[in-house]
């Protein structure tokens, strides 16, 4: 967290997620997945295919130290108990550094100097000098005597593969050196220009005189091996009947249980840690469906979210998939945005064993179906494997970024309660599905059964739906229903609106499957004018099921006695406090999350 919010926070970048979930499965590799959103002029985007033979290859930013050196390789490695040797692998970062650099590239390409540019990621100069030149068909020579080193003797060896962090590679038109050596050398940074482009097909690599490295670049590129590793599909779990679902005494005391379990608790504790108005344009900050970020300048705004549920992604990957994908879908939908486009983080355990490359496997064919089925196309993505310590794995975790667009930002929509005796609706049909919820493993102590199945059609025309009825002002909340079911959801919304509501649940099921089953597809709403929602709902074929009336500071359930809004904030707003304050390092097993050893965290 410290890490999140004291660099990025730093640069002016507002931090506005924080969503975070638990499971002993990340305990020996906890899961920090961050997606950074910026905006681009359509005609003002730079690749990072070099062209140019001759063309001068430019270092820009900070000096090269022994810091990350294999860093990338460390990320695709299991870990044992001597994880702490890989210490040295970890990048020491400088956020203001960092500034200065995004100020000067800025200032840069507002000039016309540019040929390709790419930053120093994974491998360091290693990757990024071997994919420019290969991307764009040349060889490149590189004299390392020219890289600016922080640290005395540094070898060929380390200073290709260092991983030291604000550092640029980029290739400038002819005669426009001079321009770019001022500016960056005004925001007090390194300029160098350390290589040529050729037409080898070749990376040449100098120092001291003599030739260190001559290597052909197609095997490094084009010639790269292409795994078809052997794969087991992950076996269907039966389906969990609701009736066959043990019930709580009462729906109130199995709703307080929830809302004050690790996934379910507020994680305000984190966010709060975070600056998200730095910037001045955030209209929506965390804990809601999805951050709302105004354009500078304009009246539009991107909505943004990332989500997973890696209990479905493991019961049922193929299903999961898709689950993640529709999830941050509904999450954009109901903060009035139209989905625009998917990142996915695809974090696995180790790819060679078969049961793990068939998760793989599954979830990337649900995410593709559900993104061509909903028009969200992925355009971006990152793979993290083997992330297993002492050869156990975490669940597959297969994180997806969403990105919206909101036309006005003034229209965008929150999940807070309003205005008193307003009608509440779920958009949806309500079955009571049980298997894998949060219900069966926090109240019935089972991990078990197949998730619910995800209709790509229905959430198409619900989300559609939701989003029309929100364009045109026809609701005053909206919240998508996901972990934790009805109950939850509502509960979410009264917390947020501090206003309670009175609700009827149906009988067409049990009544805890109603509650707290994650059947997929499903918005709850509230309305001044109700009726109007129920013709437009008819005309439209959309299931609406009508639960009751906002109000009072209460929950009240089926007319039974209600849960007072206040008790519930205690419970659900302390776990992670009380968590943090006297759960993590006890010594007593009873404190630790999940009886296990140290917590672990997916945001």
């Amino acid at each position: 967290m410290a890490g999140i919010g004291g660099y990025g926070n730093c640069m002016g970048v507002p931090t506005v997620g924080g969503e975070t979930q638990f499971h002993p499965a990340y305990n020996g590799n906890i899961l920090v997945n961050a997606m950074t959103v910026g905006i681009a002029k359509q005609d003002k985007i730079f690749y990072s295919a070099a062209a140019g033979i001759g063309n001068q290859v430019i270092y820009l930013g900070a000096k090269t130290g022994r810091d990350g050196i294999h860093g990338a390789t460390m990320a695709s490695a299991e870990f044992t108990e001597e994880a702490e040797s890989k210490r040295p692998t970890v990048q020491v970062g400088d956020p203001f550094t960092e500034k200065l650099l995004l100020e000067a590239c800025l200032e840069l390409m507002a000039t016309d100097a540019i040929v390709a540019i790419q930053d120093m990621g994974a491998a360091g100069l290693t990757s990024s000098s071997v994919e420019m030149a290969g991307k764009g068909n040349l060889g490149i020579e590189l004299d390392l005597d020219k890289v600016p080193t922080r640290e005395t003797g540094m070898s060929g060896y380390e200073i290709m593969l260092s991983e030291s962090q604000e550092r640029m590679l980029m290739i400038l038109k002819p005669g426009s050196e001079g321009v770019a050596r001022a500016i960056f050398e005004k925001w007090g940074l390194d300029f160098a220009p350390i290589g040529v482009l050729t037409d080898s097909g070749h990376i040449v690599l100098k120092k001291s005189g003599g030739v260190i490295c001559d290597l052909p670049l197609s095997p490094l590129v084009d010639d790269a091996p292409l795994y078809d590793r052997p794969y087991e599909m992950t076996p269907l779990q039966d389906e969990v009947l609701a009736g066959e679902v043990e019930a709580p005494d009462s729906l109130t005391d199995a709703l307080i249980t929830l809302m004050g379990t690790p996934d379910m608790a507020s994680k305000r504790w984190i966010w709060e840690q975070y600056d998200h108005l730095v910037g001045g344009h955030t209209v929506q900050r965390p804990g809601g469906d999805a951050a709302v970020v105004r354009l500078p300048g304009q009246k539009k705004a991107l909505a943004m979210v990332t989500d997973c549920t890696p209990r479905y992604c493991f019961a049922d990957p193929h299903l999961g998939g898709k689950q993640a994908v529709v999830e941050s879908w509904r999450n954009l939908t109901a903060v009035g945005a139209t989905p625009l486009a998917v990142t996915n983080n695809l974090n696995f355990g180790n790819p060679e064993r078969p049961e793990i490359m068939g998760q793989l496997v599954g979830c990337l064919e649900g995410m593709g179906e559900a993104c061509r089925a909903l028009n969200y196309p992925i355009i971006s993505g990152n793979v993290s494997l083997y992330n297993e310590t002492n050869g156990e794995g975490i669940l597959p975790t297969p994180v997806i970024g969403g990105v919206g667009l909101l036309a006005d930002a003034a229209l965008a929509m929150d999940m807070a309660f309003k205005t008193e005796d307003e009608t509440i609706f779920v958009i949806g049909e309500t079955k009571g599905w049980l298997g894998n919820s949060v219900y069966l493993r926090e109240l019935c102590g089972a991990e078990a059964g197949a998730p619910p199945p995800v209709d790509l059609a229905l959430e198409k025309r619900h989300g559609d739906f939701v989003r029309g009825l929100i364009l045109e002002k026809l609701v005053t909340a909206c919240h998508d229903v996901s972990d934790g079911g009805i109950l939850v959801a509502v509960t979410e919304m009264a917390l947020a609106g501090d206003m309670g509501a009175e609700i009827d649940l149906p009988d067409t099921a049990p009544p805890h499957a109603i509650a707290f089953g994650e059947d997929q597809g499903r918005y709850i709403v509230t309305t001044a004018d109700a009726d109007t929602l129920r013709r437009r709902a008819a005309e439209a074929k959309i299931p609406l099921l009508e639960l009751g009336l906002t109000g009072g500071d209460a929950i009240i359930i089926n007319g039974e006695d209600g849960i007072d809004l206040e008790d519930l904030m205690i419970v659900h707003e302390s776990w992670l406090p009380d968590y943090m304050e006297n759960g993590l390092g006890s010594d007593d097993e009873d404190d630790n999350l999940y009886a296990d050893d140290d917590s672990s965290d997916e945001e």
